[in-house]
């Protein structure tokens, strides 16, 4: 995982450069007092942290009472181990139940956040460890969507199910499930529509999905994940509500933290929400999307080795 580990100090350096350099300004020479952790709390914030979570990680600062100047490294140290016990019970990879055949995982989230590429690397990823994997292009709405599913169904060495642009989505997610049942496979990855600009259209289409899918197998998506992209920032959590109103949301995967200064709202999303951070990604490359580990997560966000 040295790899993995260098790869993600690199992707969240945009983060660490402004979170760092709020911590290193506030505890240059300085004693730990409420004017410092005052501004502790706002670099916090200023990383997308979000003022709860944010509160409450300068809280545990405060009560630490060094009694002495404080250097930079200790506070980020401190602050680690503490994100990383907030992000530990939400660091779950995602493993199809071989029980089930197909393990149905429906994923959405708003055009442009990566949900087709990632479909794309979970399928490849899934076939590495020897797993049947079928990919339903769901986002008839999008040419461009069922292309790029096409393009890494041949990628991970993938069967897709695709339709004409405007078909119906819940009919080919019904034949989808149809086929993956009759052929035994593991799993079942398929994609939605996001148009968030007409909740109404998308919620009802989303309904429909999972209501047709339930024809066939009353327990399916056994999950539902909602990829969510990081250089939103603070506007995750809208999406994270929206889309929980629009289907029972079991899991989040996080893209293009590479991209951004606003990682830290992947803390303040697991603080809020509690629920299960399956992946992140960090960049293009098939292996930039990786299990999310808490500890991991929180040294490199820290800048720590």
């Amino acid at each position: 995982m040295t790899g993995w580990f260098a790869r993600l100090k690199a992707g969240l350096a945009k983060t660490t450069a402004k979170l760092g350099d709020g911590i290193a300004q506030v505890f240059v020479r300085r004693k730990l007092d409420a004017q410092a952790i005052e501004e502790l709390e706002e670099a916090l914030i200023a990383a997308d942290l979000g003022p709860a979570t944010a509160a409450r990680l300068a809280g545990t600062i405060a009560k630490l009472k060094f009694h002495r100047e404080v250097d930079p490294d200790t506070v980020r140290a401190t602050l680690a181990e503490d994100i990383a016990a907030i992000l530990a019970p939400v660091a779950r990879p995602l493993v199809p139940d071989p029980a089930r055949k197909p393990h149905v995982v429906l994923v959405v989230g708003v055009n442009g956040s990566g949900k087709t590429t990632t479909i794309g690397k979970l399928a490849r990823q899934f076939r590495d460890r020897g797993l049947s994997v079928l990919l339903a292009a769901g986002d008839t709405f999008r040419a461009a969507a069922v292309e790029q599913l096409r393009i890494w169904g041949t990628r991970a060495d993938c069967p897709v199910i695709a339709r004409e642009t405007g078909a119906d989505a819940a009919g080919l997610a019904y034949d989808a499930l149809e086929r993956a049942r009759r052929e035994g496979l593991d799993v079942l990855l398929i994609d939605t529509a996001g148009r968030l600009h007409n909740k109404a259209d998308l919620m009802a289409e989303l309904a429909k999905i999972i209501r047709v899918l339930r024809k066939l197998d009353a327990t399916v998506p056994h999950d539902c994940l909602l990829v969510l992209d990081a250089t939103i920032g603070q506007n995750a959590h809208a999406q994270v509500e929206t889309f929980r109103e629009l289907a029972q949301i079991t899991g989040l995967i996080v893209t293009k933290l590479d991209g951004t200064a606003k990682g830290g709202v992947l803390v303040a999303l697991a603080d809020r929400f509690k629920l299960p951070v399956h992946a992140i990604g960090v960049g293009e490359a098939i292996d930039d999307l990786r299990p999310f580990e808490a500890r991991a997560f929180a040294r490199s966000l820290l800048g720590l080795d």
